[in-house]
């Protein structure tokens, strides 16, 4: 039992000395990351063109292609416990994958279609996931982003099967967004 209270404060005591600990003043402003994120959720969705249920096939070097998409996973630290401990970890993750998404919708993949130009659910989309972003990044503290490789040109009949895509897995990536934001708002607000 005490050897455990000894590796706990150990563990605690090695936070700052390796820099994972918050200062309360980079935390985001969790309520506005709450309601940004539940409105891009609902953007994300409405944003797909109606027509009905449609199986996406497998390219090959399909799964190469993925490997790009950021993904939230365990090890970022956006479970509960680790919000608690360092939630910049999870913020920076979130923060990678809005830069992602927003180079995506600015893409030819998008605006090279005019009917979504206008003020459709993709341009909130866009606006959105830029306004988050900014909450998330306030200019006085700037995280390193990847580098992430603008995409290739694409031809006019790739782009609604590219569209279809890009926002599936937008809608994974906000809906998970969305609950780290709910349960921020909820027990880390001040």
């Amino acid at each position: 039992m005490l050897g455990s209270r000894a590796l706990m404060l150990l563990l605690l005591l090695a936070y700052p000395a390796l820099g994972w600990a918050v200062p309360k003043s980079s935390s985001p402003a969790w309520a506005q990351c709450q309601q940004l994120s539940q409105k891009l959720c609902t953007l994300a969705w409405s944003a797909h063109p109606p027509m009905g249920h449609v199986d996406l096939p497998r390219e090959e070097g399909d799964d190469e292609t993925t490997n790009d998409v950021p993904h939230i996973q365990c090890e970022d630290g956006c479970d509960p416990q680790g919000l608690r401990v360092n939630s910049q970890s999870c913020l920076q993750r979130i923060h990678q994958g809005l830069v992602f998404y927003e180079r995506l919708l600015g893409s030819d993949i998008f605006t090279g279609e005019p009917s979504l130009l206008s003020s459709g659910p993709v341009i909130q989309l866009h606006a959105s996931l830029l306004g988050l972003r900014q909450l998330l990044q306030p200019e006085e503290h700037h995280w390193e982003t990847e580098q992430t490789p603008s995409p290739s040109p694409s031809q006019p009949w790739q782009r609604l099967l590219l569209r279809l895509k890009i926002l599936r897995s937008l809608q994974a990536f906000v809906a998970i967004a969305a609950r780290v934001f709910a349960h921020g708002a909820a027990t880390l607000s001040p």
